[in-house]
């Protein structure tokens, strides 16, 4: 525990999709005089992210859905293109990540590197998100996927992994788990040329 932090205080100010709590607490600055401060946290529960990657054929598999809150802040069509997720729900993170591969890509993946864990919103979102890494081939396609049936609509995409990269500088990927997955692969030449 936070010695820093005392008297925490949550209310639920909506229970809806999932929780928005507002946290009232004392917080012990540095100078040693204790100032109540106030935060809303949104609880959607943790996630788990992988880029699967192909170097012999030079290709990623990402995908497109629609996102209405980027949708909400200006994104025209409110597609978005990225990286397969999804959240943990009751699973741990290899599991969660194999399960949505399969249904959101068709693949069919055991092996998955796990890279690294990261708060994506920390000011906000009480999500840490799980990153995992996987290699790819066609022979590992067991359908065309596109998400679970009357709850997801998900475009599957196969790009050159140049291609990806250039999709980033022209805003065409503007998600950052994807764009941290994508540059993950080029920092460590999963993809070598």
């Amino acid at each position: 525990m936070n010695s820093k932090i005392k008297n925490i205080k949550t209310e639920v100010l909506s229970d809806n999709w999932y929780v928005l709590r507002k946290v009232t607490f004392d917080f012990e600055q540095k100078n040693g005089n204790w100032q109540t401060q106030s935060r809303e946290a949104y609880d959607r529960g943790n996630g788990a992210v992988v880029l699967l990657y192909n170097n012999e054929s030079k290709t990623v598999i990402l995908t497109r859905q629609f996102r209405m809150p980027t949708y909400l802040n200006g994104n025209p069509d409110g597609m978005l293109i990225e990286a397969c997720a999804g959240l943990l729900d009751a699973d741990n993170p290899e599991d969660c990540i194999r399960k949505e591969i399969q249904e959101e890509t068709g693949y069919q993946i055991t092996d998955v590197q796990k890279i690294y864990e990261v708060y994506m919103s920390p000011g906000s979102v009480t999500e840490i998100l799980y990153f995992f890494v996987a290699t790819y081939t066609k022979d590992q396609q067991r359908n065309n996927g596109g998400g679970v049936e009357d709850e997801e609509e998900i475009e599957v995409l196969e790009l050159d992994f140049n291609k990806s990269l250039e999709m980033i500088k022209s805003g065409e990927i503007r998600d950052a788990k994807t764009i941290m997955l994508l540059q993950y692969v080029q920092i460590n030449s999963l993809i070598s040329y």
